[in-house]
Parts: C-alpha cells; structure tokens; sequence
C-alpha cells in the first residue's frame, strides 16, 4: 500500500515586489502557516520583465506573462515550491509541468473609479483624461462614453491612483481588488460593475501555482482552494484560450455560480476603440467549466468577434495590452 505524500516542512514561495504582490504573497503565507502548524514558510522576491520596465506599454515590451514568467521559471528551476500570481496575469498556456495548486475565494471583480473632482463616469466631463494601462478597460470605457480622453499610465497600483488624487488625470480606472487588498478603496468614487462592465479574466483571482508533480505541496495548497471561484476561472481562462490565438484582446469575462448552483458565464469582446462589441453569455454544469468556456467563445464567433479579433491581430504593435 502506498504511503501518503510526506509534509514538507519548509514552503519557498515566488513573488513580485511590489506592494500588492507582496500582500498577496504574504496572506498566502499566513494561510499556510495557520492551515500546516510547524511549516516554515519564505517569501523569495522575484523580479519580472514588467517590474524592470514600468514605462513602456505593457504590449510593447511582450504583453503575455509578463509579471509571470521569471517566477514560473523559478518553479521549473525548484528554486521556489509555489508562485503566487494575480491570476489576470497568468497566461492560459505555460510550462507543462506547472499547475494550478489552488484558487482561492475571488475578491471583489469590479473595476472602481477613482475621479476625486468629478466622482462618477457619467459626471465625467467631456473630453476628460481618464488614464488606464488596459486595452479592456479602455475599449469598455470609449463604448460606454466614445467623448473620453483615454490615456494609458503604468506603474503599480499606488503610482496610478495618484495621477488622479494629485489632478494629473481627471480619473484612473483601477480593480477593486487591489485597492481593498492594499487598503486604499475609501478613494473609490464609482464602480464599473456587471454585466454592462464586465471585469478581466482572472480579476479578483490569486493563482497558485506549483509544479503538476510535487503532490506535497499539492496537498498543502488543497485547503486553500475555492471550488466557486476555481470552476469561474477556468471557464473565463478556457474561453480566452479558444479566442487569444497569441495576441492579447479587449476582452471581458465573468463566471461564476447562479442561484441554482450551475456554472454561468458572461463574455464580451470589444473592438480596441470601443466603437464595436459582441456579447454572449451561456450556463452548464459546474462539473465542466472548459465546456462552457469554449461553447460561449463559439457563441461570440457566431457573432461576430473573428472580425474584431482580426483586427486586433493586423493592428500595429503596441496597440494592444490587457488587463
């Protein structure tokens, strides 16, 4: 009879260094250390190509894994037994021998407005300067008011959020998610919410990965897991796998559990101007979220999305980024 997998007792964990990774890195820490008494837990810091060039747009310097893969590698390499990503960032295709080990419950997957002057996007005046680092956010904004002025900032979610507190940008549009993580929501002033605004694939989502064939840390990131949230995720992630076809798209995602418990999923692809969209929305069993994510992405090709999607492929480089 095979043993069970043995405990380890020290857990390295991959992170960014910013403040939101750290946050997350470390509640990820914590968790484990209440879950597994007597395990030692340590944060390595990890720095990404999107961490060493916050200038340039996100889609001119790779766009695709950019925040995740150095800490990956680290996997691959067993420099580290687990990486804790903002599961937006993680690209639906990686190593091989990687695997989400947990999903955690989801946090809020609204996209917040910070406008301190002016507060609400419908207040928004026109031609105001709204700044955002994703083409998502900018083509929902520009369909919903094509009188904007959008403008893309980078940097982390502090350096953002000060281009409007400090009257640089009239708004910035931001995840809640971080915001709340980091403390910072009091300064929310409206809320982009479903399903006329619907969020990333992945927002709101820790990813936790580890490699497919280390089943004692699997075992330790079990508890961790979010069936809701991990069953969501994995429809969004199989939907904008069947769409991506290698280049990042405006588009937006939102799966989770109706009232009688199936799996629904919403999805809305943009033009990158904001001036066309497709929307399309499906329900299925919460056993096969992959089924569901690639019979609504069929349902947004009927549609029309192949059109946009072509578009988006033939644009210029640095037109695109996500998020």
């Amino acid at each position: 009879m095979a043993s069970a997998p043995s405990t380890p007792r020290l857990v390295r964990i991959g992170t960014r260094g910013s403040q939101l990774a750290s946050w997350q890195s470390n509640w990820v820490a914590d968790q484990l250390r209440k879950l597994h008494p007597g395990l030692t837990v340590e944060l390595v810091e990890i720095k990404t190509h999107g961490d060493r060039d916050r200038n340039s747009p996100l889609a001119v310097i790779g766009g695709t894994g950019l925040f995740t893969k150095e800490i990956q590698r680290a996997l691959v390499d067993r420099t580290v037994e687990i990486a804790v990503h903002s599961l937006k960032d993680l690209p639906t295709t990686g190593p091989e021998n990687l695997t989400l080990g947990a999903v955690p419950i989801r946090e809020d997957v609204t996209d917040a407005v910070i406008a301190p002057k002016h507060k609400t996007l419908a207040n928004l005046p026109s031609g105001a300067t709204v700044g955002t680092g994703s083409l998502r956010r900018r083509a929902m904004l520009l369909h919903a008011r094509p009188d904007l002025n959008v403008v893309g900032v980078r940097g982390n979610v502090e350096t953002r959020l000060n281009k409007a507190l400090n009257g640089e940008l009239d708004a910035v549009i931001l995840a809640e998610a971080g915001l709340r993580r980091l403390g910072l929501d009091s300064h929310i002033t409206d809320r982009l919410a479903a399903p006329e605004f619907l969020p990333a694939v992945g927002q709101g989502a820790l990813g936790i990965e580890c490699r497919a064939d280390d089943p004692e840390t699997l075992a330790l990131l079990a508890p961790l897991d979010d069936l809701e949230t991990h069953c969501g995720v994995i429809a969004e992630r199989t939907l904008l796998a069947e769409l991506e076809g290698g280049c990042m798209i405006p588009l937006g995602a939102f799966g989770r559990y109706g009232n009688d418990g199936q799996l629904f999923l919403d999805a809305a692809v943009y033009d990158p101007d904001g001036k066309a969209r497709v929307i399309a929305s499906g329900r299925g069993p919460r056993t096969a979220p992959e089924v569901l994510g690639r019979e609504v992405a069929e349902q947004l090709r009927k549609q029309g999305a192949e059109a946009l999607l072509k578009s988006i492929r033939d644009a210029k480089p640095g037109q695109n980024s996500s998020g």
